[in-house]
């Protein structure tokens, strides 16, 4: 972190990072993302600017044409963000917790994860997302290896183990899941794009998963599964889109492949199994 940081108040230190935050993963900043963030008025969030250059001058560059900040091709990061951080404000929002009501910056869903990503590549993929950009990217595959592919990211999803990319790929010509952590280097922006997530029909479908005690339990035993999940007539029904429907079952330790192992290893089981099957791995 840069010395003179310290030398700032805590407020101001927090919406120095902010700042920095904002226009590193979305690739575009505007005093009235301070102002909206933290209540202040625009003179507040124009000395708030002026500082984060004061520190970093070479860090932001001024779009004339949008009227807004854009990381530099030097910009290098005055604060520390964790990758927890990072992805828990992509989540949730900016708003550190708060029900501020703040838009999301660019489209994320998940639980939590345990693997952690590079944030320069993080940022680079929010960034194409935020600006509807290609990107070009050399990317490990478990069928094919290392191979360079042209991706169009749309969304971020969470499996809560990694991190995934839901993008259109040019190669096969529609909207795939890619794992963020197979990602090798950072990537390259490309053109402009066409495809948005909107166009993405199986990532704007909902599916709705049933589920059950598993019925070779004994009735006592499928009671008390029942209270666990909160099941209501010994079945929970949890909605999620099509793509995520695997990632689901794997946080609640459902292996659709093993649904003949004992019950007592897996207690829940999918009560409309024939409808969801083709969403399934």
């Amino acid at each position: 972190m840069n010395a003179a940081v310290d030398q700032l108040s805590q407020a101001q230190r927090e919406r120095l990072a902010f700042l920095e935050m904002r226009a590193y993963f979305t690739g575009e900043l505007r005093r009235a993302d301070i102002e909206a963030r933290f209540g202040i008025k625009p003179a507040a969030s124009s000395r708030d600017l002026s500082a984060y250059r004061d520190l970093e001058p070479s860090n932001l560059d001024y779009d004339v044409a949008a009227r807004c900040y854009r990381p530099s091709k030097a910009f290098k990061p005055i604060f520390e963000f964790s990758s927890e951080r990072v992805l828990a404000w992509l989540l949730q929002g900016f708003g550190d917790g708060l029900e501020l009501k703040l838009r999301k910056a660019a489209p994320c869903e998940g639980p939590g994860n345990l693997v952690r990503p590079d944030l320069a590549i993080l940022s680079t993929v929010t960034r194409a997302m935020c600006a509807r950009r290609a990107i070009k990217v050399s990317y490990l595959s478990m069928s094919s290896g290392a191979a360079n592919r042209e991706l169009v990211p749309v969304a971020l999803a969470d499996n809560g183990l990694r991190w995934h990319v839901r993008a259109y790929c040019e190669k096969h010509k529609d909207y795939r899941d890619f794992v963020l952590s197979r990602f090798r280097g950072v990537p390259d922006f490309n053109g402009e794009s066409e495809f948005t997530a909107t166009q993405d029909s199986e990532w704007n479908s909902q599916v709705t998963i049933r589920l059950q005690p598993d019925t070779r339990l004994s009735i006592a035993q499928q009671q008390i599964i029942a209270h666990d999940y909160g099941m209501i007539n010994q079945e929970l029904a949890v909605t999620t889109k099509a793509p995520l429907v695997g990632y689901l079952l794997q946080a609640f330790n459902i292996d659709h492949r093993k649904l003949e192992i004992s019950p007592t290893a897996q207690q829940i089981v999918i009560g409309n199994y024939d409808e969801i099957k083709g969403y399934l791995f």
